[in-house]
């Protein structure tokens, strides 16, 4: 059962961050990004909600929607009931008039005289006249999304999606970073899984990298710390929520990066904390261990938030930051 979990997460993290990873520079020349950027100024201009919050709630249906081949354009979706109205003898119907009869949620978005489900601009027309129906403002745009998605952590990845969309002004933040520079001595294998004892039984949810006192972390993606400050277990961590909603997790530091605090953004790369032996116990406790960065990954669908090896595209990321300096000099 062990190793069935572990291979199952293994497939997740894989399909999750991987092909994202392997695909980053063909994504960010991508057309369907345009299109997708441009169709959601398009709405944004036609009913007055921010392209951001478009942006941030199709990103929050997309990742916590099973993956499909070719991704879709738009990922938020109705159902058919939904779309055509509960009483509507004809769950197909694409009659903008005899689907507002039945109360459906289905629109005409592009014009072209159907309420096509099947249609992007036709579904994100509609989810946008959802979200204006609340009123203009941040606060009535939160309130619309809890109702569609029926999640507050889905409002809070929502916010965290439009302000990095919104300081970047780009859809295209794929990027990942090894957590440690190149240059610094460190060590690391899959520590996933494996038994921890202090605080009572529990299972390793990351991978150890052992590296000198003091050496600086990097932020691993594109992202909102949403967590920072002392744990017992992790003493002086960080957590950092992606644009794909991956929560990476940075333990035992020996402290942060200056000016850090709660809801700045970070990007690939970017100076953190230092390596440390902090943890196991209260407040300021270190060298119960020796120095290492813990890095734990969760992955979220959209319902709970659950651990996985992160061995795997930490060995991706390194390579690629290899292959870049190589291809530098």
């Amino acid at each position: 059962m062990k190793l069935l979990t572990h291979m199952t997460c293994c497939f997740l993290i894989l399909s999750a961050l991987l092909i994202e990873t392997a695909a980053g520079k063909e994504e960010s020349a991508d057309e369907s990004l345009r299109e997708r950027k441009a169709l959601y100024l398009k709405t944004s201009a036609l009913t007055g909600v921010p392209w951001e919050f478009l942006a941030g709630c199709d990103q929050y249906a997309r990742m916590s929607t099973p993956k499909q081949t070719p991704e879709p354009l738009i990922a938020l979706h109705f159902s058919k009931k939904e779309w055509a109205g509960l009483a509507n003898p004809n769950e197909e119907d694409q009659n903008p008039l005899s689907i507002a009869f039945f109360g459906g949620s289905g629109l005409d978005g592009n014009g072209d005289g159907k309420s096509d489900r099947e249609n992007p601009e036709d579904r994100l027309f509609a989810f946008t006249q959802r979200m204006a129906s609340e009123g203009p403002g941040q606060d009535n745009n939160r309130i619309a999304a809890w109702k569609f998605f029926r999640r507050g952590k889905a409002v809070e990845m929502i916010d965290g999606f439009s302000r990095l969309y919104s300081h970047y002004n780009t859809l295209d933040l794929s990027a990942h970073a090894f957590p440690l520079s190149l240059a610094a001595h460190y060590d690391y294998q899959s520590t996933w899984g494996s038994r921890r004892g202090w605080g009572g039984l529990r299972i390793h949810e990351g991978t150890d990298l052992f590296a000198d006192y003091g050496t600086p972390v990097r932020a691993t993606g594109y992202g909102i710390i949403e967590m920072i400050g002392w744990n017992k277990y992790g003493g002086w961590r960080i957590g950092i929520r992606d644009i794909r909603g991956n929560y990476h997790y940075f333990a035992h530091l020996k402290g942060y990066a200056p000016h850090l605090q709660k809801g700045h953004i970070v990007e690939p790369g970017q100076e953190i904390g230092y390596v440390g032996s902090s943890g196991y116990g209260p407040p300021g406790t270190m060298g119960k261990f020796p120095p290492h960065l813990h890095y734990g990954l969760y992955l979220d669908n959209g319902k709970t938030e659950f651990s996985v090896d992160p061995y795997p595209v930490l060995r991706v990321w390194e390579r690629e930051e290899r292959a870049k300096k190589k291809a530098m000099h």
